[in-house]
């Protein structure tokens, strides 16, 4: 546990510019939906963690997550499309999709009752 109080630990999302919105009506303007991307950017950055036990055994990892919310922002599935390798880093996921949930609801303009995003999670140490 030494080594790792002189590290620093890393833990980076970077939703705004992986996020993939289907079906967005014409009308939906680009200003709000980048707005939308990174409130809900910001909201997982503030609740991700890095595991203690993935931290002792100093596992790094990169996942993808395919989330599905519906009009209020409320998490209705999830699929990790790429894992991070390790399983306790991939455990990690749906206990941060619990905390975050629900995530800010998506633009009032936007037609679809139900949004799909693609959101990349990273736990590093450096």
């Amino acid at each position: 546990m030494s080594k790792l109080s002189v590290l620093r630990v890393v833990v980076s999302v970077t939703v705004a510019a992986f996020l993939t919105v289907t079906s967005f009506a014409n009308s939906v303007l680009a200003a709000d939906i980048s707005g939308w991307q990174k409130a809900v950017s910001t909201k997982i950055a503030k609740k991700q963690t890095y595991p203690r036990a993935a931290l002792r055994q100093e596992l790094e990892g990169r996942a993808k997550v395919e989330i599905n919310i519906d009009r209020e922002g409320n998490i209705v599935a999830h699929a990790i499309t790429s894992s991070t390798g390790h399983e306790l880093l991939d455990r990690e996921v749906p206990k941060l999709l619990k905390r975050v949930n629900p995530l800010p609801a998506p633009p009032a303009d936007a037609s679809d009752s139900q949004l799909t995003m693609v959101v990349p999670l990273a736990w590093a140490i450096q």
